[in-house]
């Protein structure tokens, strides 16, 4: 049995903050002990009750004074768009024509999807991310990539084959047929294996027939338990042409519910701009609006609603993404630094907790995942992150003036980037120290 102790301060949220004030929400140990046995979290609490339990001979590590958080968890991205990642656009549509679909072509080889994966993973690894929901290409091969590399580092990934049949080039177009046996093919070479999670993935309704849907609903009737995931309301056109192909839906989101696609383990990328009635059936089917604040704004595409969904009446569950590449950024920290933006230019207030929060339980929470990743939990998965507020010299001045712990997640939040993770552990093995 391998077995090691970390020694730093350690954050982990027991349920979302109601306020900055709320410190019942969350555990924080100032000088922490955080005991690793085969990959799971075995204990955690103060250092020196955990020290007096464990074996004498132990591995040790001490991160002080860094933070020991549970690792990011990215809700929504897009394996094969690493070389698409900061192209000029007005707006997603000409984005998708002119630079993702011709750069999605190119995975229909194999070497390519494996080089690009191998990036993708270190990428992940540097940023601090343990868990991601990545779309694959329509291609079986970059599907088989993806999840070969994330056997390769044991790290807990969702992914999907993307279905998608009209209003592409011939060289991302599948069939309904394909698109179906394909999904098959790869859930039943994947799912399961090492900490793989197959996702059920039509790109969107633009990109699928009625007939296409009609595979993807079967798919979906057949795989219960599988994830679901596609793209709703992201932008004013993209939601007026989804409408004119889809005439008898009431609305975009009924298009999905039409197909049985709406339920606790569906994941909507984006879902700006819902109506009162789309919000409403969002909640009553449990669905989840994933928030991708960087390319909402690099795409012009809009301002999303977070302190407003969360509080309705009816409440809409939420996570937060990158949305590699519309979204410009691969690090969850510079993501809520958008997220905060937004809602600052909506009126609203999105306190440092409530990132945090999101980034990790919630997001696990929104993934259905939460007794596995997402927590510091004992039994759960050691899928862990460290923290260093003093990474650069900014950094290092501004927290001389710090006195708190969420205006140290703030700074961490705003300023920190891929030099403020100092290690990432995936099932327990320091990750990042070979990336360097």
């Amino acid at each position: 049995m391998t077995t090691t102790l970390l020694r730093g301060r350690l954050l982990s949220f027991h349920r979302a903050p109601l306020s900055l004030a709320d410190s019942q929400s969350y555990l924080y140990e100032e000088d922490g002990g955080l005991l690793i046995e085969d990959g799971l979290i075995a204990a955690v609490g103060p250092y020196a009750d955990i020290k007096s339990k464990a074996a004498a001979d132990l591995a040790e590590i001490d991160h002080r004074p860094h933070l020991i958080l549970p690792g990011f968890i990215d809700m929504h991205l897009h394996f094969p768009q690493m070389q698409v990642i900061a192209s000029y656009a007005a707006n997603l549509l000409e984005w998708l024509n002119t630079y993702t679909f011709p750069e999605e072509c190119r995975f229909v080889e194999s070497a390519h999807a494996q080089r690009i994966a191998t990036h993708f993973y270190d990428e992940l690894i540097r940023h601090g991310t343990t868990t991601a929901v990545a779309y694959c290409s329509v291609h079986k091969a970059s599907a088989d990539a993806f999840f070969a590399e994330a056997m390769k580092r044991n790290m807990r990934m969702v992914g999907g084959k993307v279905m998608m049949d009209r209003n592409a080039p011939q060289g991302l177009l599948d069939t309904p047929e394909m698109g179906y046996d394909e999904t098959r093919q790869v859930i039943t070479e994947w799912h399961g294996k090492g900490r793989n999670h197959v996702a059920i993935t039509p790109r969107f309704a633009i990109t699928s027939t009625p007939a296409q849907m009609e595979a993807t609903a079967a798919l979906a009737r057949e795989f219960p338990d599988l994830h679901i995931q596609t793209h709703l309301s992201e932008n004013h056109d993209e939601i007026k042409f989804t409408c004119e192909l889809y005439p008898e839906a009431i609305d975009y989101t009924d298009i999905y519910a039409r197909y049985g696609l709406l339920g606790p383990k569906s994941l909507f990328g984006h879902a700006i701009h819902l109506s009162e009635r789309e919000a409403d059936v969002m909640s009553e089917t449990g669905s989840v609006a994933v928030h991708c604040p960087t390319s909402n704004l690099f795409l012009g595409s809009g301002l999303f609603p977070l302190k407003a969904l969360a509080r309705r009446e009816k409440p809409v569950r939420i996570g937060v993404a990158t949305d590699i590449g519309g979204g410009s950024s691969y690090s969850m920290l510079k993501t809520m630094d958008e997220a905060y933006k937004i809602q600052q230019l909506l009126g609203e207030r999105l306190n440092p907790l409530e990132s945090y929060y999101l980034m990790t339980r919630g997001n696990a929470e929104a993934l259905s995942l939460a007794d596995r990743i997402g927590t510091l939990d004992p039994g759960t998965e050691a899928d862990l992150i460290v923290l260093d507020a003093a990474a650069t010299p900014a950094m290092a001045l501004k927290l001389e003036a710090v006195k708190t712990l969420p205006e140290e997640l703030f700074l961490l939040q705003t300023m920190g980037d891929d030099r403020a993770v100092a290690e990432t552990y995936v099932a327990g093995v320091a990750s990042k120290a070979g990336l360097r």
